[in-house]
């Protein structure tokens, strides 16, 4: 895997975090124990620095017990895999609490070959999450990448085909299979321009190349796929300042 996982143990007896801690082979599972934590008011505190994975957590803690731990820190990060160590008069108690979200219930002393079943089965799960994001995250940059590309030749068949008078939004999205909202919205998002503004630049630019050759001004709007000459008036005006006449003067 990319990176190791995380683990976090959290137990207000400080024994009983470090033989977890140094009982476990965590580099042949890919782990790492990031950090301990007395109760779990302190984990809640230090959770969002060490992002866990996996947390060992004791159920019988002052101020806030395993459980309300586990209450509040799945509804923060609902993929933590959440392991429950209880001593044997408190496990039927911990199993009443079927509707959280709890990997796994163990038996205080825990055995070594157990807690690595368990580790194991953890990792299982974790490399099948792994994969399915990597997996989201391909398609999604596929899907990004294809629209990048959509929006390219979008633009490619507008520089050639401005002088078509039927060119508009709508006409542009229905050749391309898309909805008109969908293209303007995606449109502005890639360039940073609306379609509209886009087309009437580029048919302005051509304006005003051909303004230079004196050529009229109904002709001029025709070439650029603005048959409405007041219209093209307007538009030549709005983007350069003087109208289509001074221009050609």
């Amino acid at each position: 895997m990319s990176r190791k996982y995380r683990v976090m143990i959290i137990d207000d007896e400080q024994s009983a975090r470090k033989l977890l801690g140094a009982s476990i082979d965590w580099e042949s599972l890919n782990m790492e124990v990031v950090g301990e934590a007395a109760s779990g008011i302190e984990a809640i505190n230090i959770i969002d620095e060490l992002r866990p994975d996996i947390a060992f957590v004791d159920i019988s803690m002052p101020f806030m017990n395993g459980i309300e731990f586990t209450e509040t820190a799945t509804e923060r990060y609902p993929n933590l895999i959440i392991i429950i160590m209880t001593a044997i008069d408190q496990f039927e108690y911990a199993r009443k609490c079927v509707s959280l979200p709890v990997f796994e219930y163990m038996l205080k002393p825990m055995v070594r070959a157990e807690i690595t079943k368990v580790l194991e089965r953890a990792k299982d799960k974790l490399d099948v999450n792994v994969e399915a994001w990597d997996r989201s995250r391909k398609e999604q940059d596929e899907t990004a990448n294809a629209e990048a590309d959509a929006t390219d030749r979008i633009k490619k068949y507008v520089e050639e085909n401005f002088a078509d008078p039927k060119l508009n939004l709508a006409y542009v999205a229905q050749h391309f299979g898309f909805s008109s909202s969908y293209l303007s919205r995606k449109f502005k998002q890639d360039t940073g321009v609306g379609f509209v503004e886009y087309l009437t630049e580029i048919r302005m630019a051509k304006a005003i190349q051909i303004a230079k050759t004196k050529t009229k001004m109904y002709q001029a709007a025709a070439q650029v796929g603005i048959p409405d000459p007041n219209y093209f008036s307007r538009c030549f005006k709005k983007y350069t300042g003087v109208s289509y006449s001074e221009y050609a003067s």
